[in-house]
């Protein structure tokens, strides 16, 4: 029994499968990295004069401009009385429509089902359906997730078997997506690596 001054929580108590992960988002590449870009503020010669972080497909970090159909409908969904404005295309304002039509109480507040907004999951299974030459794909089969860590995490969940002596095994390939190896070991499982020679 602990004492009410002694510390439940330490890096002593903490599970041992967090203390054993690397995420190399957070990792040793994560930190150099941004030990370097602190170096470089600090005007520290560097045979360089920036750090690119390609480790993490962060596309508008690294200077990619972000679509403008894309910004100007999230902007009238997010704020509806967008759609009386003269500044915004029409076809913008047509599809934030269909969205927020789509959304409960009309507004992107609202929760959707937890597979995601049935309208986008339409849209996702007509894609994929002309994508694969015609073959249907069910809009039923389509769950979205919040971004491609939260899709792969409940995959791998779902796979993982009861707790066993013997952790499960997961194959992934090498060079890896660092949120695989991170998850993998989050989930107290075992990390098989291929390569991809």
């Amino acid at each position: 029994m602990t004492s009410k001054k002694e510390k439940c929580l330490t890096i002593e108590t903490l599970n041992s499968m967090v203390k054993n992960l690397q995420y190399a988002v957070r990792g040793r590449i994560f930190i150099r990295a941004s030990e370097l870009e602190k170096d470089i503020e600090n005007g520290i010669n560097k045979p360089f004069e920036r750090v690119i972080r390609a480790n993490l497909g962060d596309c508008h970090a690294t200077g990619q401009k972000p679509i403008t159909f894309l910004r100007q409908v999230m902007a009238i969904c997010s704020y509806p009385d967008l759609l009386k404005s003269d500044e915004f295309p029409q076809d913008t304002k047509d599809r934030a429509l269909k969205l927020l039509n789509a959304c409960r109480g009309q507004s992107v507040g609202a929760y959707t089902d937890s597979v995601g907004l049935e309208i986008v999951r339409m849209h996702v299974a007509e894609f994929i359906t002309e994508r694969d030459g015609g073959i249907f794909c069910d809009p039923d089969n389509i769950f979205l997730t919040s971004g491609a860590s939260g899709g792969i995490k409940i995959i791998l969940k779902m796979l993982l078997n009861e707790p066993t002596s013997k952790p499960a095994g997961f194959m992934i390939p090498i060079p890896q997506y660092p949120l695989y190896s991170a998850t993998i070991s989050e989930y107290n499982a075992e990390q098989i690596g291929y390569y991809l020679d």
